[in-house]
């Protein structure tokens, strides 16, 4: 460890670095060469001493050759990051705040290429890169491996290093990180078996002190009625007092094992309990919920083999390695009568999120989807169809989703069913005619309509009917998988694959794997909402978008449980008080005009409003979400000098949801709005949009700031990389560099005259530097100053930047002050320095001289960007520097905030914040 720089501040080097496919010593010092080998050269450059459960800047020195092409991937190289224990054995968990789960490493994060660093290191050929993550208990060293990807020419990184200081206190918004550790007493798991078939558990035990009996799985098979079967068991051993069991020894720290359970005669269910061998013994936990598989015969790779096999082929398969007479698998068809009556969840959470008007299809194959142009389907579809080269529908159109409303159609049923078969046809397993087909949302979406057409399919074990429930079965097996392996943990995509293997088991009782896909997706969904939804209304996802999508999901698999059944009835309960808790909190966050902040992923073109309505609705809330006109309203008195509002603003400050909202609608002027998210960074899927600290702000109903919205289904390449940056959001960047994945914290909220000071903290720029943003909001929402203090060591230098509705207009009117324009109403914005100096103004509109460049874009409604203006407001100093930019839109509303500014509560705010 070098000397730290900075009081708290653990500065980590490498220790001795390890080469592989061409790599090598570099020619400078601690300096590493890389050459164009995608994928296998790279360097492993170990770290210890790490402290866990703390936030940590990992951060190097990137040099490329004139020469290089691929200056522009966004994938030019792979940074893999693989936590360890104390002793070096490597640990699995299924999520890291601020990184990726990836292939090749066990987690990491895509490096972009040159064009991505300021335009100041190209000459240079050189640029420092850093990135953020928390470190998970309990592990204290990693292994940072640089691989090559997309670069075309050899590229070195040196002065690697890591930091850690003193992480902020734990943020009000999030989700405590879940431990299973383990007792004498065991936590059971229970898992329904598939006659004549084994079951694997696959996990990770880890344990500070590796010995002969670390920990222990306790084994008891049951009957169908639930009694006990006597041991032994295969494959275990039984002690006194504790029944039939297997050992689990460690000689490492971090353990992998696997359990391959073989059920005796008669069992039918099995309980695994894992616990350790005494209470005053070792320390014992496990890193995650073990993974659930069927032996490897019964996997759906095995099944399909190498062979396209037609969804009644793929039956006939199963019932031959389930020992099952040749013609036993028509027998599995449904009664449709019987179908009819399974609830379907995702196209009611459809129904929530569009309205019940909202027809996919029509008797006429017309098709509106994903709020593309109406199409019309051909006559024989080969499935490869892409009229709008848009993602959203192509995903749409291979979910089948709209088959639903089709078959709903008077008349329509036959030809819904016909299309499905169609699909079946020209899709064999493995072969699909196009690779979004097998999108975890498409894949749902599918198997829930197949599901609902066996009700129109005709007779059971019919060509019709074998076919759809041989793809029902096919694709069973799929969203089993994903379940069994946790492939989208922490992700809706696992719940939504839970909701729908629900409904496949329901359907297809007679299936001899029903009960265990109904066990499966039970234990998924109870494993599953914790991360993603607690009762305080905390959401892992910072973004509103999928926060409403996720309160949709429960509140539709809610509805279709039986509240008479007591399993059910619990599972509904728990539904019931997760949409209760985390609802208001979102529709607290509608703006007057009915829409959501566009915080992180945001697709254009929804009606947040009627959506919240319904969603209340179905879940028996009095949710009211008014639109107010932009429009002023009429003044009721008109003294000379306009009054200041006293009242506290119409609005929330929600630690919980790490988001702040204000609304106002005054006599005489339109409505405002301004919002503010502080949500911690990488705690969600993927790595996320940089936003901490990022607000929007409207006033006499004009959207003066925005932000850059978009949608991971819509945008990709540099538009995309563009819209998660720093750079499309109302955010700081540090000298020039970007803000990191990291917690924030909401510091309080506090009244002056006619205003509220909004303080918050953030970790985004990494350990060696203090970040703080302090808001002053008028009530009346007619102006509001954001500020920004950054305290360091040296020389230090930041530019704010807000972005301006696309139809406004925006001028310099000098170095101080900068006029925007929407009609006749205008808004000024001009900075001001506390600590430090003014260091200059930019307007940027439209800049894109290289893709990993883009200013002054946001997402056009349509996908894609559009130019708007982008205001940059700069300051440098020493030490700490501090300044932000008032915004005013009118003079009383100009002088008022310079009051307050001058103020020493408003002062003081910000030497304490």
């Amino acid at each position: 460890m070098s000397e730290p720089s900075a009081p708290g501040l653990r500065v980590l080097l490498p220790e001795a670095a390890r080469y592989a496919g061409g790599a090598h010593v570099g020619p400078g010092e601690n300096e590493h060469w890389i050459p164009a080998k995608n994928r296998w050269s790279r360097v492993v450059l170990p770290f210890g001493g790490l402290v866990p459960e703390a936030w940590c800047c990992l951060g190097f020195r990137l040099a490329w050759a004139a020469e290089e092409a691929a200056g522009s991937a966004l994938d030019f190289a792979l940074v893999g990051i693989d936590f360890l224990a104390e002793d070096g054995s490597s640990l699995d968990f299924d999520h890291v705040p601020g990184l990726d789960r990836t292939l090749l490493d066990p987690h990491g994060t895509w490096i972009a290429g040159p064009s991505a660093l300021p335009p100041e290191t190209h000459g240079a050929r050189a640029g420092r890169l850093q990135l953020a993550f928390q470190v998970p208990a309990p592990a204290t060293r990693i292994t940072v491996t640089l691989r090559s990807w997309r670069n075309t020419h050899a590229f070195t990184v040196a002065e690697a290093r890591l930091t850690q200081g003193t992480d902020l206190p734990p943020a009000a918004s999030l989700i405590p990180r879940t431990r299973h550790r383990l007792g004498p007493e065991p936590a059971w798991r229970d898992h329904a078996l598939v006659p004549g078939c084994g079951l694997v558990l696959r996990g990770q035990l880890h344990t500070p002190h590796p010995g002969t009996h670390a920990a222990l799985a306790r084994i008891v098979y049951r009957d169908r009625s639930g009694a006990a079967l006597d041991p032994p068991y295969p494959g275990t051993i039984s002690v006194p007092g504790l029944g039939a069991l297997v050992d689990l020894s460690a000689h490492q720290q971090a353990r992998r094992f696997t359990l391959e359970l073989q059920p005796p005669a008669g069992a039918a269910q099995v309980a695994v309990g894992f616990a350790t061998w005494e209470a005053d013994g070792p320390e014992a936990e496990l890193l995650v919920p073990p993974e659930v598989a069927l032996e490897d015969r019964m996997r759906l790779e095995s099944l399909c083999a190498d062979d396209l096999l037609a969804a009644p082929d793929f039956l006939a398969r199963l019932a031959e390695r389930l020992s099952l007479p040749g013609a036993a698998f028509s027998g599995w068809c449904p009664q449709p009568e019987a179908v009819a009556t399974v609830p379907a969840v995702l196209a009611r959470a459809r129904a929530i999120q569009r309205g019940e008007g909202h027809r996919a299809a029509g008797l006429d194959r017309t098709l509106r989807l994903a709020g593309q142009p109406a199409w019309t389907l051909p006559e024989a579809p080969d499935w490869t169809e892409d009229p709008f080269r848009s993602v959203p529908w192509r995903l749409e159109y291979q979910s089948l989703a709209w088959l639903g409303a089709l078959a709903e159609a008077p008349g329509g049923a036959a030809t819904a069913v016909g299309l499905a078969l169609s699909w079946s046809r020209a899709n064999p397993w493995g072969a699909p005619t196009d690779g979004l087909a097998l999108h975890p949302a498409a894949l749902a979406a599918r198997t829930e309509t197949v599901v609902r057409l066996l009700a129109r399919a005709g007779k059971p074990g019919g060509p019709a009917s074998l076919t759809l429930t041989g793809e029902a079965v096919r694709h069973g097996f799929a969203l089993a998988e994903i379940l069994g392996q946790n492939t989208f943990g922490r992700s809706i995509h696992q719940l939504q694959a839970a909701a729908v293997l629900r409904i496949v088991a329901r359907a297809l009782p007679l299936l001899p794997l029903a009960t265990h896909w109904r066990s499966l997706a039970d234990a998924a969904l109870e494993a599953g909402l914790a991360p993603l939804l607690d009762t305080e209304g905390r959401f892992s996802d910072p973004a509103l978008h999928p926060r409403l999508e996720l309160l949709t999901l429960l509140r539709a698999l809610g509805l279709g449980l039986d509240a008479e059944d007591p399993a059910e009835s619990a599972l509904k309960s728990r539904l019931d008080r997760l949409v209760a808790a985390g609802l208001p909190a979102v529709a607290g966050l509608l703006d007057p005009s009915g829409r959501l902040p566009p915080f992180g992923d945001a697709p254009a073109g929804e009606d947040a409003a009627g959506w919240i309505g319904r969603l209340g609705a179905e879940a028996g809330r009095a949710l009211s979400a008014e639109r107010w006109s932009g429009d002023a309203r009429p003044r009721r008195d008109r003294p000379s000098i306009p009054r200041v509002t006293l009242e506290p603003a119409a609005g929330r400050v929600d630690p919980s949801s790490g988001m702040i909202a204000q609304r106002h609608d005054a006599p005489g002027r339109g409505w405002g709005h301004f919002a503010c998210t502080f949500a911690s960074q990488g705690q969600g899927p993927g790595s996320g949009h940089r936003d901490v600290g990022s607000f929007v702000y409207a006033c006499e109903g004009v959207r003066w700031i925005v932000e850059a919205g978009g949608s991971s289904q819509v945008e990709t390449g540099a538009a995309r990389h563009h819209l998660l940056s720093g750079a499309g959001h109302n955010v700081a960047a540090l000298d020039q560099r970007e803000p990191m994945a990291g917690p924030a914290l909401s510091l309080g909220a506090e009244r002056l005259i006619g205003a509220t000071a909004h303080r918050l903290a953030t970790q985004a720029y990494g350990p060696e530097v203090a970040h703080r943003r302090v808001f002053l909001v008028l009530d009346d929402l007619s102006g509001l100053a954001v500020f920004d203090r950054f305290s360091g060591s040296g020389s230090l230098s930041f530019e704010g930047a807000v972005h301006l509705s696309p139809e406004i207009l925006l001028a310099l009117a000098g170095p101080r002050r900068a006029m925007a324009q929407a009609g006749r109403h205008r808004l000024s914005l001009s900075p001001l320095a506390v600590r430090g100096r003014c260091a200059g103004l930019t307007l940027r509109n439209g800049c894109n001289a290289h893709p990993g460049a883009l200013r002054g874009f946001v997402a056009a409604a349509a996908g894609g960007l559009q130019p708007t203006s982008v205001l940059g407001y700069a300051f440098a100093g020493a030490g700490t520097v501090c300044g932000g930019l008032v915004l005013a839109a009118d003079a009383d509303a100009d002088r008022r905030l310079t009051a307050l500014l001058g103020e020493a509560a408003f002062e003081r705010l910000l030497t304490e914040a």
